[in-house]
C-alpha cells in the first residue's frame, strides 16, 4: 500500500512568491523598455524637426541664416540634454526596480531554506523516535517469545516424561 495520493499537488507558498517576484520584474523590465524606447523616438522626431528646420534654413537669405542655425543648435542641445536626462531616470528606475527584486528574492530564498531546515530538523527527530519505538517493540515482541518459547518447552518435556 502506498501512501502517495494521486491528487495534484497544490502549489506552496513560496512557489507563489517567487511568481510574484517574476512577475513584478518582467512587468518593471517591459515598463524600463518602453521608456527607452520612448525616449529614442522623441530623439527621433526630434532630430527630423531639426533636420527640417535646417533645410529651411538653406533656402533663406544669408544674414538670417547665422541666426537660425544658432536657434536650431540649441534646440538640438536642450533635445540632446533632454533625452540624455530621459535615458538617466529610465536607467535609475530599471537599476532601483532590479535592486528591490533582487532583494526580494534572497529574503523568499533565506525563508524557504529555513523552512526546509525546519523540516529536515523534524523528520530526522520523527524518524530517530520511530526507530526507538520499532526497536522497543522489537525487544518486548522477542522476550515475550522467548518466555512462551520456555514454556511451551517445559511443558513439551514435561508431558513427554
Amino acid at each position: 500500500m502506498s501512501n502517495n495520493t494521486t491528487k495534484p499537488e497544490e502549489k506552496g507558498f513560496f512557489e507563489k512568491v517567487k511568481e510574484t517576484i517574476e512577475g513584478l520584474w518582467d512587468s518593471t523590465k517591459d515598463t524600463a523598455e518602453d521608456l527607452k524606447d520612448k525616449a529614442e523616438d522623441k530623439i527621433e522626431d526630434i532630430k527630423e524637426k531639426v533636420t527640417a528646420k535646417k533645410a529651411t534654413v538653406a533656402q533663406k537669405a544669408a544674414t538670417t541664416k547665422a541666426a537660425i542655425v544658432k536657434k536650431a543648435d540649441t534646440t538640438v542641445a536642450k533635445a540632446k540634454t533632454a533625452a540624455v536626462d530621459i535615458k538617466a531616470k529610465a536607467d535609475t528606475k530599471a537599476k532601483a526596480i532590479t535592486t528591490k527584486a533582487a532583494d526580494k528574492t534572497v529574503v523568499a530564498k533565506k525563508a524557504a531554506a529555513d523552512v526546509k531546515a525546519k523540516a529536515t530538523a523534524k523528520a530526522k527527530t520523527i524518524t530517530t523516535k520511530a526507530k526507538t519505538e520499532v526497536t522497543d517493540a522489537k525487544k518486548t515482541v522477542a522476550a515475550k517469545t522467548a518466555k512462551a518459547a520456555t514454556a511451551v518447552k517445559k511443558k513439551a518435556t514435561a508431558a513427554s516424561k
